[in-house]
């Protein structure tokens, strides 16, 4: 059982070695002093507690009908990306235009019959000034010049709420975003709070996380949460919001944390790792560059001040920044290569050359 755990080994480390370089025996190997290096190193990180999070819009909204009317056409339909201020769907707009007209006759009307009372409010007040009217005609005169003011604001207000009507037969996006649902087929009749169409916008999305009330004074405190991206990268949020009650069933807190409106690769209703920072502390740290990862063993490769190069197995914890956590593996102070592909390619030729100078091999 012990030889062929051996054998096993270096086998997994043979094929860690042809894997990792990808070169022939022809190629000139690098030696270990031309490696780039790094140090393992302790440094401060966040110490975190990893809960699940549920991607949402911001805006989410479904847009109503504001007047009434036959749906002529449906310009969009779900999944399909829609820009600000387009139009979705169209109403019938023939009974909605002749009211318009009709608006914009009484208007002209009432200008027409302003400028009549005008003119004779001006012709009455020239007689009362010469005294051949009496002011009770005068009174008349201004009541008229009044009444025939108030009928055109009347009748602008009128022309006006007839343009927003039929304004209104043109539904618009309020945001850009996607159609998530339609309400309406065509030839139906809509009315003021019908349904039409549902979307979200993918600019602005926020996760929400279950937060157990033990951790709440430490997200109010320090206020930092990492949010796991799928393409490994990790979001910061830009504003987190702590509701203030906790759920009567699970007694978690609900905590709202918006992303910045670059971040890629998440939609609605995705399932997300958050880290809810909780202090600080020390870890053992290397260069993300130097971890090899082959099916599931993970590695670095060290170099021995004496230049000798050894492939080693390491326990990893979180991934920060450019930095990797180690959890075992490793001390402080060891030097591991940036470089893998040169280093496997250096270590398979110090192998080669102490198998030709009849050096015993390790494990």
């Amino acid at each position: 059982m012990k030889i062929g755990f051996r054998v096993a080994r270096a086998l997994s480390i043979s094929l860690l070695l042809i894997a990792a370089t990808g070169q022939t025996a022809a190629t000139e190997p690098p030696a270990a002093d031309q490696l780039t290096i790094a140090k393992a190193s302790y440094r401060v990180v966040p110490k975190e507690y990893r809960l699940d999070g549920v991607v949402e819009a911001i805006n989410r909204t479904t847009v109503s009908a504001q007047t009434s009317g036959q749906v002529e056409a449906i310009l969009y339909d779900v999944d399909d990306f829609v820009e600000k201020g387009e139009i979705i769907v169209r109403l019938r707009d023939t009974e909605h235009r002749a009211r318009l007209a009709q608006a914009a006759a009484e208007l002209r009307s009432a200008s027409a019959q302003l400028e009549q009372a005008r003119d004779e409010h001006a012709r009455v007040k020239g007689l009362y000034e010469q005294q051949n009217v009496s002011e009770s005609a005068m009174d008349r005169a201004e009541a008229e010049l009044k009444s025939a003011e108030a009928r055109l604001d009347s009748a602008q207000a009128n022309l006006e709420q007839a343009q927003e009507q039929l304004a209104y037969t043109q539904i618009r996006a309020p945001y850009s975003g996607i159609v998530t649902r339609r309400h309406v087929e065509l030839g139906e009749i809509a009315s003021p709070g019908t349904p039409v169409m549902s979307g979200v916008s993918l600019e602005e999305l926020r996760v929400i996380i279950d937060v157990p009330q033990s951790l709440i004074p430490a997200v109010r405190e320090l206020g930092e949460i990492r949010v796991y991206l799928p393409s490994g990268e990790v979001a910061e949020p830009d504003r987190i919001t702590v509701f203030p009650f906790a759920d009567l069933g699970s007694n978690t807190f609900k905590v709202r944390a918006d992303l910045s409106t670059e971040t890629e690769g998440l939609f609605p209703g995705m399932f997300v790792k958050t880290g809810i920072v909780t202090g600080k502390e020390q870890e053992l740290t290397v260069p993300k560059e130097a971890v090899v990862y082959r099916s599931e063993v993970t590695a670095v490769y060290v170099v021995d001040p004496d230049g000798d190069i050894r492939l080693r197995q390491i326990r990893t914890g979180p991934t920060l920044d450019d930095e990797v956590v180690v959890l075992s593996g490793l001390t402080e102070g060891e030097q591991v290569a940036l470089d893998p592909i040169a280093a496997g390619v250096a270590l398979k030729a110090q192998a080669q050359s102490r198998v030709e100078g009849g050096e015993p091999q390790d494990g």
